[in-house]
């Protein structure tokens, strides 16, 4: 459900009726769902809503990196290499694709 932030990031600050009406269209989700989401996303620090208006208080990197945590942690148990190969084997990579994704791994194993 960490979809929601990215919504809000998209029209933000959005008034939580209009944020209902995005919910429904881009996820299929009902006027409850969204304000349950809103709620929770709001205990947890990720967005504010005040006076009906919703905005985001994490940035678009660090929600995709929550949402890939959450993929990762459910799809593949938490294995960062399983999420790699099953990726892999499903789109081909280019040669620059692999390089970078070389260079990553390289400057991260050097701190």
């Amino acid at each position: 459900m960490e979809v929601a932030p990215s919504i809000v990031q998209e029209d933000e600050p959005v008034n939580s009726t209009e944020l209902v009406r995005l919910c429904r269209e881009k996820l299929g989700w009902s006027k409850a769902t969204t304000y349950t989401v809103i709620k929770r996303l709001s205990m947890r620090g990720v967005v504010k809503n005040e006076n009906a208006v919703v905005t985001s208080l994490v940035t678009q990197e660090e929600v995709q990196a929550a949402e890939i945590d959450e993929l990762v942690e459910k799809t593949f148990g938490g294995s960062l290499p399983a999420f790699v190969a099953s990726f892999s084997k499903r789109k081909d990579l280019s040669p620059e694709e692999i390089a970078a994704i070389r260079h990553m791994i390289d400057s991260y194993g050097e701190g």
